[in-house]
């Protein structure tokens, strides 16, 4: 069965790299799933970077900004999955809620994360999973954003359980913890 990875570490940290870098050593089909959302001029610029970090690189990229388990049990089997990242699906599960009138929480995460790790441990592939280490910083002070710490939170703790290995990269350096 082909590895799990989560890759973990702070904003700009060097994990996507450290994530493609990992992913492009591994022969065959590569599938780069994105979920960060479309939202202004600053957010497109990421995304064109990130693109073109893989161009020419036989990379197929889909956008996917809520439904990761679905995507990936779809992917071809046997293809090289990079998902990044996990902090910004998050984000999109709460704004999705929020447009809704409704409010997720750490039960309806932590069982849309286990859905996410057993569609990855399913996946005839490596399954290569990027987030934010998000708690390490102060507490933030209005509600929605501790809320969004602690959901990230949970998420990266179930799909850290689930992962057959785990990295946390600082200043570019990757350290492996499981």
């Amino acid at each position: 069965m082909a590895p799990v990875i989560l890759i973990s570490g702070g904003s700009r940290s060097g994990k996507s790299a450290f994530g493609q870098q990992m992913a492009e050593q591994i022969k065959g089909d590569r599938c780069f799933i994105a979920t960060c959302p479309h939202t202004d001029p600053e957010m497109d610029e990421r995304i064109r970077r990130h693109r073109q970090d893989r161009q020419g690189r036989d990379w197929q990229s889909i956008e996917v900004p809520l439904l990761l388990e679905e995507k990936l049990r779809r992917c071809a089997s046997e293809t090289t999955v990079l998902i990044d990242c996990l902090t910004l699906w998050i984000n999109n599960l709460m704004y999705e809620a929020g447009k809704q009138q409704e409010t997720m929480d750490e039960d309806q995460v932590e069982i849309l994360a286990e859905k996410l790790g057993q569609a990855a441990v399913a996946h005839h592939g490596t399954v290569i999973m990027v987030t934010n280490e998000v708690g390490s910083g102060i507490v933030p002070e209005n509600p929605i954003a501790r809320r969004y710490r602690d959901l990230v939170g949970r998420c990266n703790q179930v799909i850290a359980r689930t992962a057959d290995q785990v990295f946390l990269v600082s200043c570019g350096i990757p350290l492996q913890i499981k």
